[in-house]
Formats: structure tokens, C-alpha cells, sequence
């Protein structure tokens, strides 16, 4: 392809991500439909991110995964529900029984070791807004006495970085 191709006004990537994610949760379904036991060798690596709308983790794993997080479904897991867009699911940590419930569109990668079979997930922009924070106390220039702004510094503190633009 060349560098003229137009800008696409579909949005096939959130299209796809979309659709692989539905992949996981028929798998996750049909284990479901199974009694909740994985047949054979197969287990699950999912990672998610913890911070995405819609995760409901303890605190505790949340504080010790404040980014992403890893969850193995194998032996010791219990009470697995799936729905059109989550899931949720018991797991113990450190002896400590949890509940975790994770949307679909947190997750960011989903492994099944036993049969070699992974798929990569795109984090969702939308769905990873920041959170809301109050604004920075230094961003308003500093007054003098009169009210009037004071001069800047000489700029040492700042640091332009220039990466130029790829052709």
C-alpha cells in the first residue's frame, strides 16, 4: 500500500477488537455451559486493565495492580458468570477469597497455553478516559504586589524535545 491511502471513515479496528473480544466471551461461556470446568489441558491467562470503567476488583489487588493485571483460570476458580459485555468470576489470592468482574473491553489479552492459542487486545481510548483531578496549583502565572504577572525565568527548567516528523 502507499502513504496516500485515505483515512478509513469506518472504523474497522474497533470493529475487530470488538469482535476478538466477543471470542473470549463465548469461550468463557461455554465453560459456563459446561458446568464451569475447563475440558482437558485447558486454562486461561487474561490480563485486563484494572483501571478501566467497569472493573470491580478488592482493593487491595487494585493497590497491588494499579495498571494491569493477570488473572490464571485453571484448578481454583468458582461462581463464573458471563454476560453480553463481562465477566465475572472467584479466585483466591494469598488464601483470601475475591469476586472480580471484568468487562470485555478491559481485557487486553486472553491465552490458552494448552492448545498455543492468544489473542492481543488494543486498550480501548474511549473506555480509559482519565479520571477527573482537580487542576494544578502552578499553572496560573505568579502576580507581583500590584497584581501584575511577574516575569518568567530564563526557561532553564524547560526541556524541548524535537522528533521531527516522519516521511
Amino acid at each position: 500500500m502507499s502513504d496516500d491511502t485515505p483515512d478509513s471513515l469506518i472504523p474497522y479496528d474497533e470493529i475487530v477488537q470488538e469482535a476478538l473480544r466477543a471470542v473470549v466471551g463465548r469461550v468463557l461461556g461455554q465453560v459456563v455451559d459446561m458446568g464451569g470446568a475447563l475440558p482437558g489441558n485447558h486454562h486461561f491467562y487474561i490480563t485486563f486493565k484494572t483501571g478501566a470503567p467497569g472493573v470491580d476488583i478488592p482493593n487491595h489487588l487494585r493497590e497491588r495492580f494499579p495498571d494491569e493485571m493477570t488473572i490464571v483460570l485453571q484448578n481454583k476458580f468458582w461462581d463464573l458468570c458471563v454476560s453480553d459485555d463481562s465477566f465475572s468470576v472467584g479466585l483466591s489470592f494469598n488464601q483470601m477469597p475475591a469476586k472480580l468482574v471484568i468487562p470485555f473491553s478491559a481485557i487486553t489479552a486472553f491465552v490458552d497455553p494448552a492448545v498455543d492459542f492468544g489473542l492481543q487486545f488494543q486498550a480501548s481510548i474511549t473506555a480509559m478516559e482519565p479520571e477527573p483531578h482537580d487542576d494544578a496549583e502552578n499553572d496560573s502565572p505568579e502576580q507581583d504586589a500590584d497584581g501584575a504577572a511577574a516575569p518568567a525565568d530564563d526557561g532553564s527548567n524547560v526541556v524541548t524535545v524535537d522528533f521531527g516528523r516522519k516521511k
